[in-house]
């Protein structure tokens, strides 16, 4: 039976008991996997654990030495120190199309029968062929470009015309009823409204609705308030509410993880 502490109980098979060094729980960072440095590559590696020894394979550089092309360059076989093989040497070629001799043509390559239009006499012949490209340049105007002069009306050039008339538009220059002395008509004058020498009758307008100025806040009313809820003049009965248990070593919800 085990025996119980005075400070603290027993938890099952573990007893409370002070921590022999610092947890990251208990603090407010992340937690080692942020604050903690690594324990593999080359980089960022933590300096108190053991490193093994890394071997690397090095780059092949493209900078070549000056003073001898080493073995980048294909020597041929026929190559030795004191210069070209002399060894005599054969290549493959294809073979060569043989010339073919001239034919001279037989009898039966001629056709005398054709010959007929060229030896005796025949009739014209004629035959139907495409229109050319050519005749578009020509630009020759035909006879529906041309038109004859007209022999109605007063334009006529090669038969008489009867006498025409106009009718045009009147002139106020020199007519029967050109105003020579300018006189101002009756419209010239404005029209004098009768008020002005007899009596005004009465007048009235239609203006309007003034009202008296006053404050434009809204007061208010009875149903705006809840009496029913007032707590400061009366007794009020308890009221609990549900938490949520935290727990300390629980590690921040961290949304925005650092790259």
């Amino acid at each position: 039976m085990r025996v119980m502490s005075k400070d603290k109980a027993w938890v099952g098979t573990w007893r409370p008991h002070k921590p022999r060094g610092p947890i990251a729980a208990l603090y407010g960072s992340p937690g080692p996997k942020y604050a903690l440095p690594g324990l593999t590559g080359t980089t960022k590696h933590d300096h108190t654990k053991y490193k093994a020894p890394m071997f690397s394979f090095g780059a092949r550089h493209t900078h070549k030495s000056e003073s001898s092309p080493g073995p980048s360059y294909l020597i041929p076989s026929n190559i030795t120190r004191v210069g070209r093989d002399g060894a005599s040497a054969f290549s493959l070629y294809g073979r060569p199309r043989e010339p073919q001799l001239f034919q001279t043509p037989g009898p039966g390559k001629y056709s005398p029968e054709h010959s007929g239009k060229s030896v005796f006499q025949s009739a014209p012949a004629y035959s139907l062929s495409g229109r050319t490209k050519d005749l578009n340049i020509i630009n020759t105007p035909g006879p529906a470009s041309y038109s004859l002069p007209p022999v109605l009306g007063h334009k006529t050039v090669a038969t008489s015309a009867a006498p025409t008339f106009s009718f045009c538009g009147r002139s106020k220059t020199g007519s029967f009823n050109e105003d020579l002395k300018k006189s101002p008509g009756p419209a010239a004058y404005k029209f004098v409204d009768p008020c002005t020498y007899s009596q005004k009758s009465p007048r009235f307008s239609m203006t309007g609705r003034n009202f008296p100025p006053g404050e434009t806040t809204k007061k208010p009313g009875p149903g705006a308030y809840y009496p029913e809820q007032v707590t400061f003049t009366r007794a009020k009965a308890p009221s609990f509410s549900f938490g949520l248990r935290h727990s300390e070593y629980i590690s921040p919800l961290i949304v925005d993880v650092p790259e």
